[in-house]
């Protein structure tokens, strides 16, 4: 199986991409492929390093040997490079971009095979949405929207599910509720997969990362 670069872009912030780079580089480090040594790695592309000081809390609870995954930085057209070379060793390279720079995002769009776009249910979301998806575009890049913080009971989350798959991309039919869980298991370097791997909230990104892979074809 060749190497996959997802990038994980929006530039409105609050958006939860921290949360689901780190969430998804492990749900790819737990998905058992026959014959094929599931190889992850994270590389972090914002200024702010919040990436980075999760696997540093990672490192701290799991150990050095025992995160599961390895993580790089990167800036600018670095971005670019820094995934190449990792994708030739990685089945899967996931990107954190920083949000409302396009500048420092584009080489890490440029470079995917697939952008993943978190984006809440609210109609300020949406309309904060369009220009990513713009620059997106311009760089000829597929990309899968995905709906974040969802209140599954919420009529809004059903009329902003609808009115996003309207914007003319494809939209992720795995959806990540509103889980207080995801973020706190961040602040141990963990994830919702390994704090509550039973709860919901782990089946969807499980269910998210394994639609990704079929998107990808892996």
């Amino acid at each position: 199986m060749s190497g996959k670069i997802i990038t994980i872009a929006q530039q409105k912030g609050g958006s939860g991409k921290t949360t689901l780079a780190a969430h998804l580089a492990v749900a790819f480090s737990q998905q058992l492929v026959p014959g094929v040594e599931m190889r992850v790695a994270l590389l972090d592309c914002d200024p702010q390093g919040s990436l980075g000081e999760w696997f540093e809390a990672r490192e701290a609870t799991l150990g050095e040997e025992g995160t599961g995954l390895s993580f790089r930085t990167a800036s600018g057209w670095g971005a670019r490079r820094e995934a190449r070379s990792l994708v030739r060793d990685y089945s899967f390279v996931v990107i954190d971009t920083p949000p409302k720079s396009d500048v420092e995002s584009r080489p890490a769009i440029e470079v995917a095979d697939l952008v993943v776009v978190p984006v809440q249910p609210t109609p300020i979301d949406l309309w904060a949405t369009r220009p990513t998806l713009e620059m997106i575009a311009k760089e000829g890049t597929s990309c899968l929207l995905v709906i974040n913080r969802a209140q599954s009971r919420a009529a809004l989350t059903q009329e902003m599910g609808t009115a996003i798959e309207a914007l003319g991309h494809a939209a992720a039919r795995a959806r990540l509720g509103n889980r207080v869980g995801f973020a706190a298991s961040m602040g141990r370097g963990l994830t919702l997969l390994e704090t509550e791997p039973g709860s919901k909230g782990a089946a969807e990104i499980g269910a998210l990362a394994a639609e990704l892979r079929g998107y990808l074809g892996t």
